[in-house]
């Protein structure tokens, strides 16, 4: 099952204990501000969590797997998002059904700072 963002309104109402009009409020604040920063094609960084990046894809020559047939594919942008090690760690932790330790998370993410030359 999907989290939607009226998961995550409900979530901050629970455990912040703001109203649901504030919660959904700060949500959708923050998503303009990453879709606004996303448009200019600035790159977002969220620490513990990943990147995300506009890549520019030039136009390119492909072709139409039913006929054969050459066709243009014109030029445009794509959102890529590339999860840190913090992140990519306590998924895979979860997946193979290990609790995650807190104190290893922490290696990591200081780890990803330095590689990141902040």
């Amino acid at each position: 099952m999907a989290m939607t963002k009226a998961d995550i309104v409900e979530a901050m109402y629970t455990k912040i204990g703001f109203s649901k009009k504030e919660a959904a409020d700060l949500v959708e604040m923050v998503f303009e501000s990453i879709k606004k920063t996303l448009a200019q094609g600035e790159k977002i960084k969220i620490s513990g969590f990943g990147n995300f990046v506009v890549r520019e894809k030039r136009s390119r020559v492909g072709r139409n797997p039913q006929t054969g047939q050459s066709i243009q594919i014109s030029a445009r942008k794509v959102l890529t998002f590339r999860p840190s090690q913090v992140l990519r760690a306590e998924v895979n932790a979860s997946l193979d059904g290990k609790p995650v330790r807190p104190d290893t998370l922490r290696g990591i993410a200081a780890d990803e700072h330095e590689d990141a030359g902040e």
